[in-house]
């Protein structure tokens, strides 16, 4: 699990709070039910009708993505590649079957990817397979995203419309100014819902996932291009220089580490 997300949508909504908190506000004056029904109830309609039921019900892994991130590492790859490569060239393609058999650990894409070798597929065809099914599984991840996009747009809205309906009862009430500043107050507490939504949830989950779908498009298309050097019989050490191209320098340097050791 990743802890991260939650440790900073803490800190961030901790930070408005203590900063309103340093100004002199009461932190109590801060919760208004009538405002959270609106805004967050607002949202959720919202959302909802602007999505398909069929990507609504993925909401739940979307989360899970979010909270459980996929662990892959590009060094690990390249390496692994480079060790199987080597094997391959010893021993034939048909030992990939060994390979896929012998580690139930292995990556569902990974495996597909050397079925479709061991099966003797084109290579054209193993690229246009695993580069459907990536697209695929990239496109769910950007539906994910414009789900929180779309939230983090609405939340501020849904705000000032219940800042609005708390302003239309107070102007039908102004006989009573005893009560009118905690009135006004609470309902501004719609705007402040909303927009901190929008900005402390909505939006950031929006763009990790973005970040997330990113990171495994690379991750994926390593693993595509790798299974196809080694379909085509390329040298492992040659594979290994042309899969170096995906890693950024804090990545190369720890290949570099670890490649020597292995050779050792």
């Amino acid at each position: 699990m990743d802890i991260s997300v939650v440790i900073f949508t803490i800190f961030g909504i901790a930070a408005v709070t203590a900063g309103f908190v340093m100004d002199g506000g009461n932190p109590t004056a801060l919760f208004g039910g009538a405002a959270a029904v609106i805004v967050f109830g607002g949202t959720f309609g919202a959302v909802a009708l602007s999505f398909p039921l069929d990507v609504l019900k993925r909401v739940p892994k979307i989360f899970k993505v979010i909270f459980n991130p996929r662990k892959a590492s590009l060094v690990d790859l390249i390496l692994y590649f480079k060790d199987v490569s080597y094997k391959t060239r010893k021993n034939g393609l048909l030992s990939l079957e060994g390979e896929i058999s012998n580690d139930p650990n292995l990556d569902p894409f990974i495996k597909k990817g050397l079925q479709l070798v061991v099966d003797g597929v084109d290579p054209q065809a193993v690229r246009d397979i695993l580069e459907l099914e990536l697209e695929s599984t990239s496109e769910r991840h950007k539906q994910g995203a414009s789900v929180f996009e779309s939230a983090g747009g609405y939340g501020p809205t849904m705000g000032i419309i219940g800042t609005v309906m708390g302003m239309v009862h107070i102007l039908g009430s102004l006989t009573d100014t005893a009560s009118l500043g905690g009135k006004i107050g609470s309902a501004f507490l719609a705007t402040l819902y909303g927009i901190g939504s929008a900005n402390l949830l909505w939006l950031p989950l929006g763009n990790r996932l973005k970040q997330q779908d990113e990171k495994e498009v690379k991750e994926k298309t390593l693993i595509i291009e790798a299974i196809l050097y080694i379909q085509e019989g390329i040298n492992p050490n040659t594979i290994a220089e042309k899969l170096k191209g995906f890693l950024n320098k804090q990545e190369l340097a720890k290949y570099e580490g670890m490649d020597g050791k292995a050779e050792l």
